[in-house]
């Protein structure tokens, strides 16, 4: 029993089937396998800190382990971004920047200003013909048509009658007209006293002048109530009133107030520039002219253009029969020679022949002719003294 017990003390056996292990092997086996999974647990770890040494970088102030392996601070610093990092940014903000450069020139090819050829040199032939400033709008225009003494306001308001009268009308009468208005009281408070029949007298003969007379009427009326008395200060006002229109506005914006706002475009202007070719394509009415011309004439020659060309138009660019031969653009004006289609006089008119009196007179004349020649045929036809001669000497023998 002894032997038995001293032998169970010094050795546990375990049963693994039918074969028995002692108790050193076991411990030995069980260190074994606990280094194996301590050194897999330890490289894996490794593998693991490597990684994340890569992903992020290590700050400069972290410390090392005693192992030699690193380890992370919990509080890692991120490092700034460098300018490589930002070059791809850069390159396409710069072929972004080139892209709109090319847009913006392509645009400024697309918008380039029209402007027709020679007008340069014919605008300067036109100053030199125009150099006498002896035509009826230098002397007779609304320029000369307002009381130099009177207030401004009244003077401005002799400016916008003067060019409401001049519409279809020549600068003799509108100036004769004026005159007559002047000594009466050119004023608004005096228009509208004055009754219709004794204003039309003062006008007589401006064309259209009965249209006229109300139309002066109702401005006055209007700018008494709106403005004080003055005319407005733009054009927008200024074609609100009746019997207004855009070349009268612009005209008493430079007249009156001395503030260039377009082309007083008539129909002087309106026929010279298309005869001209100073538009890019032909216009039906001053309206249109305006617009054309103030598209590529420069600004600073808008006040000019007018009276220039309504002064050569009342004594060289006639309506009628232009008088081309003494003109000095002869040879770059398209239109030159070339006669104007001649307006013909409607039925009835004193200029216009009768019909039937020509007709009349046609055969009137017919039946002249064949009663000239029938008294030819019935003379007698005259003998020759040598055959007169020869009768008597026969009747003589006989």
């Amino acid at each position: 029993m002894n032997g038995k017990t001293s032998i169970r003390s010094s050795s546990i056996a375990t049963r693994s089937g039918n074969r028995c292990t002692p108790l050193a092997a076991l411990k030995s086996k069980i260190t074994k396998k606990r280094r194996n999974v301590d050194t897999g647990s330890s490289v894996a770890v490794k593998v693991e800190e490597e990684e994340a040494s890569v992903s992020q970088p290590r700050s400069s102030a972290a410390p090392l382990s005693t192992g030699g392996r690193p380890t992370l601070h919990p509080q890692a610093i991120v490092q700034p971004k460098t300018e490589t990092d930002t070059l791809p940014l850069a390159s396409n903000s710069r072929r972004r920047r080139q892209l709109k450069v090319e847009y913006d020139r392509d645009e400024d090819v697309k918008t380039e200003r029209w402007e027709p050829p020679d007008w340069r040199k014919q605008l300067g032939y036109i100053r030199e013909m125009r150099s006498s400033r002896d035509a009826p709008v230098d002397n007779m225009g609304a320029e000369k048509c307002y009381d130099t003494e009177a207030p401004a306001h009244v003077r401005r308001f002799q400016v916008l009658v003067s060019l409401m009268l001049s519409s279809q009308t020549k600068d003799q009468v509108t100036a004769a007209a004026m005159q007559k208005l002047r000594a009466h009281g050119c004023t608004v408070e005096n228009i509208l006293s004055t009754d219709d029949e004794t204003l039309g007298k003062l006008i007589y003969p401006v064309g259209f002048w009965r249209t006229k007379v109300k139309y002066l009427k109702q401005t006055s009326a209007m700018l008494q109530q709106e403005f004080g008395g003055d005319i407005p200060d733009s054009v927008e006002g200024l074609v609100r009133l009746s019997g207004v229109g855009p070349k009268m506005a612009h005209l008493a914006m430079d007249i009156a107030w001395d503030q260039v706002s377009g082309i007083g475009v008539d129909t002087h202007v309106h026929r010279i520039s298309n005869r001209l070719g100073w538009l890019r394509k032909s216009t039906k009415n001053p309206e249109e002219t305006r617009k054309a011309l103030e598209e590529w004439l420069p600004r600073e020659l808008w006040s000019e253009i007018n009276w220039l060309l309504v002064g050569f138009g009342q004594q060289v660019c006639l309506p009628v029969s232009p008088l081309c031969s003494v003109c000095l653009n002869q040879h770059s004006c398209p239109s030159a020679h070339r006669a104007s289609p001649a307006k013909k006089p409607k039925a009835g008119s004193p200029r216009s022949p009768d019909p039937s009196s020509s007709f009349k007179g046609k055969i009137e004349t017919e039946s002249a002719v064949k009663d000239e020649k029938s008294k030819e045929e019935s003379l007698p036809t005259p003998i020759s003294p040598k055959i007169q001669r020869r009768k008597l000497k026969s009747k003589v023998d006989r």
